[in-house]
This record gives C-alpha cells, structure tokens and sequence, in this order.
C-alpha cells in the first residue's frame, strides 16, 4: 500500500503544479484584461468626444448657412410677418439638418479610425488570451484523465440492482436518507413512486422517528432557538451525565449569553439565570463560570465590544449544535449519518485498494463468487462497527445463542457454522486448509 499511497501522491502533485499554472495564468489574464479594458473605454471615449464636437460643427454650419431677417428700419414691423419668417427659417434648417452631409475635418477622421484599430486591436488581445487560458484549463482535465482512473466498472456488480427486491431495499434506504436530512416530503414521493409496499415504507418513517426531533433541534440551535434544545436536555439529564457529557452546559452557557447580549437592561435577567442554572456545574466547570460572569463587567459597551464577543460568535452556534447532533444520537443510540451516506463514503474511501486489485479479480477469479473481499481495506476508525458480527458461513448475524467462536487458525465463524462444518473430532477451517477440534475453538467477545 504504500508504493501506491505514493504513487497517488505523485499523480496529485502532477494534477496540482497544473492547477497551479491554470490559476495564474488567470490571475495575468485578469490584470491585463483590466489594462485593455480601460484603454479601450479611454479610447471610446475619445471617439465620442470627436463625435460630438463633429456634430456640433455640422450644427453651427447649418445655422449658419440660414436666411438672415431683414426687417427694414421700421420697429413696429408686423409681427405676422417675421413669424412666418421664423417658421420658413425653421423649417429650412431643419431640412438641412437631415439632408446634409456630414462634413468632418482630417484630423476628426484621424482620431475616429486611429481609436478603432487601437479597439480593434486590444480586443483581438484579450481574445487570443481567452483562447490560451481555455488551452491551459483543457490541459488539466486531460492531466487528470491521465494520471487518475475514470473507469470504476470493474468495482462494480451489475447484477445486483437487477433484482426487484434489491432495488426495492435501495428505494428503502434512499427514502430513509430523506427522512434523516428532514425532507419528509421527498420520502413520501419515493415512496409513492416506487409502489413501496406499506410495511416498508411504515418501517421507515417509524425508524426515522427519533432522529426526526433530533434534527429539528439541530436545526432550530443553528437558528439560535435554544427552547426544544433545553427541553430535550432535561429530559435525557441523567442519560447525559451518565456520558460526561458538556452539552446541557453548553446550551446554556449560549442562553446566558443570548440574555446578557441584549445589554445593561437585561443585567437582572442574567444574574437571575445564572443563579438558577449555573449551580449545577459549579464542580464540573469550576473555570468556565468565572468568565461567564466577567461579561457583567462589560454591559455598559456591550459583549461584541468585550475580550468575550467571541462566545456570542456564529462558530460557537455552529459547534454546539454539532455537540447536540453528536451526543443526542449517542444517547438514544442511533447514528447520526444515514445508512446511504455511510456505505457511499466507505465504498469512496476502498475505491482505491479495489481498483489495484482489478488485475488479479480479472485473471485469478480471485473472488470465487463470495462476498467478502480477498484482502483488509482499512476505512479508518470511524467506519468500524464490531459490536455485532455477521457469520459469513451462514449469512447471519450473531447472537447469544449462536455466538462468534475463534477458530485455531485465526478465523471466525459462527456457533452453528461450526457446528455444521465439523465432523466427530475433525473441523476443515472454510478459509484454510488447516484440520483442528471444533472443541478448541473459543467464544469471542466484540
């Protein structure tokens, strides 16, 4: 395992220097595109001041070019008159406006074509940058399909979702995920969908009943709602002090805090819930009560502005509500991941082993059609679950009448496999060649 730990290594640091080269180079495309950017509005800009000084040349030139008034020396001229004489003169500018050509002067002409190539040109830049970093990023992706497998199908059965009864025990345990991530109504529409048999899916929502409440807490905690928390807490007090558990503390250290933030008004409501509350973990947490009661000093500022704001942080939430999910399913001994979630992440982490043993399932037939796997794959400690023991001689789990027993040579199977395989005084071990007494065989305790 360990030339392909690093071998794995290897293949990320590979994958790693490429990503690494991918990220600066966007990091030069962004401050250089930044830089032609702003060339091209500067440039744009000059164009349309051009633009409009052009127009308003042209403007000038038309009035100018206009019929002048004549209205002789006589002051009191008659006023029709000149207004149908501003009308005409109206009406011929204009008409001049929309017939006449636009007349620009060279230098205006120099400015206009000389801004739209320099554009031109900044563009065809950045377009020819965007085509490089859309080289780079392929590159990653064909590094990865290098040096990481893609094709997982020989860690795979294909024959067993082919069965009814199987698909049916995964449409089980997906609706139960649902249920444990509190999307109820999802697990309902599963169930719907799937023509799940009413036994099964009454099975499911009374398996996910407990966790239900739990995480409607967890949820209402993350919420700073402490009321179901506290009242869950009470009702499992002995349970949780039976565990050494700090979590009936924690919540309501949060709810002295949630008082005392709201200032020098609430100073009476504090020191009333602290008394009340706090004698009780006056032995366990003889330091923690001090500092609680330091905050006091910093009423008249406020908690956010005291060396103790960061007991009122959204990480302090976010922790006890995790310590919650932890200890509440500790306590009434479910676990708080799905069964899918579980099996998804072990089967993740023994991908790697799996596949390096593709080779020899392909030319030894090494597994001979059983289910166990030909060699240890540690998921690490928290994917061991040994209180139960499932014989694999019989398909079945272990109890006190049929007990694990240890054989002479290492292995272990069942009371009543050990009984079925043993003949008189003469036990072929399933595993190994080696022949023993069943007499020597012990009982194990997980």
């Amino acid at each position: 395992m360990a030339s392909s730990s690093s071998v794995e290594l290897e293949a990320i640091n590979v994958v790693e220097k490429e990503l690494d080269h991918v990220i600066n180079k966007f990091i030069e495309i962004k401050e250089s595109a930044t830089a032609e950017i702003n060339d091209v509005a500067t440039l744009l800009e000059e164009l349309l001041r051009a633009l409009n000084k052009a127009e308003q040349e042209i403007t000038r030139s038309t009035i100018n070019t206009g019929t002048q008034i004549d209205i002789g020396d006589d002051p009191k001229a008659d006023e029709a008159d000149m207004q149908v004489e501003m009308e005409c003169r109206y009406q011929s500018f204009t008409l001049n406006i929309l017939t006449s050509p636009p007349r620009l002067t060279d230098s205006e002409i120099a400015i206009i074509i000389e801004a739209l190539q320099k554009a031109n040109k900044k563009l065809q830049r950045l377009s020819a940058d965007h085509r490089d970093l859309h080289g780079a990023v392929s590159k990653v992706g064909k590094v990865i399909d290098r040096n990481f497998i893609s094709d997982f199908t020989a860690t795979t059965r294909t024959d067993t979702l082919q069965d009814g009864e199987n698909m049916m025990l995964l449409n089980k345990v997906m609706a139960k995920h649902y249920c444990h991530q509190g999307m109820d109504d999802v697990a309902r529409l599963l169930i719907e969908e799937s023509n799940m048999p009413e036994d099964m899916a009454r099975e499911v929502f009374e398996s996910e009943s407990s966790f239900t409440e739990i995480y409607r807490i967890w949820k209402a905690i993350q919420q700073q709602n402490l009321k179901a928390a506290l009242e869950w807490t009470a009702r499992y007090s002995n349970e949780l002090i039976a565990k050494n558990s700090s979590l009936d503390f924690m919540l309501h250290r949060l709810a002295f805090l949630q008082i005392i933030s709201r200032g020098i008004s609430a100073q009476t409501e504090a020191i009333l819930y602290a008394r009340n509350n706090f004698y009780k973990f006056a032995d366990r947490f003889e330091s923690e009560i001090p500092t609680l009661m330091g905050c006091f000093i910093y009423l008249p500022l406020g908690i956010e502005n005291s060396p103790y704001k960061h007991l009122i942080s959204t990480d302090m939430w976010t922790e006890v509500s995790y310590v919650f999910l932890k200890d509440a399913c500790h306590t009434l001994g479910i676990s708080k991941n799905s069964a899918l979630s579980v099996v998804i992440n072990a089967g993740c982490a023994a991908l790697t082993p799996l596949l390096a043993i593709k080779q020899s399932r392909q030319v030894f037939n090494i597994w001979r059609g059983r289910e166990e796997l030909p060699i240890e794959i540690d998921l690490g400690p928290e994917y061991r679950y040994h209180s139960i023991f499932a014989c694999p001689i019989l398909r079945k789990q272990t109890t006190e009448e049929n007990p694990p027993k240890k054989l002479t040579c290492g292995h272990v199977i069942s009371n009543d496999a050990l009984n079925t395989l043993s003949n008189g005084h003469i036990l072929k071990c399933p595993y190994c060649p080696e022949e023993q007494n069943p007499e020597d065989a012990v009982r194990i305790h997980f």
